[in-house]
């Protein structure tokens, strides 16, 4: 169990706020939700208490060494492949929620970017993972998004 405004990462959204827990009637069944206000959007969701993918605590200090260690490995082969199959990869560890993933889809879209001009929605998905690793980083290490942002690009630069 979360508590009350604890900040929390649902997949696929991002890092949210717990702002209560309410029960609800499921027919037959009596299921807890959080509530969770989503940082970037303020969108409210409703998240079974119960899910095992359902939200997870924000990353610690050693996690975030691990993006920043796996953001400045540039040896690594950049798929090739298609928009239509890359995005569908991406989309998919994007929504697993793992900072791990989001890193490796963002540093696989900067190297891409690098060799060549990236599509639109290349361009959306590389700044959504952005945006929800420096959310992240920065709500758990204490530092402000822009410096978490500049430490980001100047790996690129």
């Amino acid at each position: 169990m979360f508590n009350l405004g604890e900040h929390v990462v649902c997949p696929g959204h991002g890092v949210g706020q717990i702002l209560s827990v309410e029960t609800k009637n499921m027919g037959e069944a009596v299921k807890s939700f959080y509530i969770i206000k989503v940082v970037t959007n303020g969108m409210k969701v409703m998240i079974p208490t119960d899910s095992k993918e359902g939200v997870r605590q924000l990353v610690n200090i050693n996690e975030i060494d691990n993006v920043f260690n796996l953001l400045g490995d540039h040896n690594v082969k950049v798929d090739n492949s298609t928009w239509n199959r890359r995005h569908r990869e991406y989309s998919l560890k994007v929504k697993t929620g793992s900072l791990i993933e989001i890193a490796d889809v963002l540093r696989q879209l900067l190297l891409l970017k690098m060799s060549k001009k990236l599509s639109f929605g290349e361009r959306k998905m590389l700044d959504q993972c952005k945006e929800l690793l420096v959310k992240e980083i920065a709500l758990s290490s204490g530092t402000p998004e822009p410096e978490i942002s500049n430490k980001i690009d100047s790996l690129y630069n």
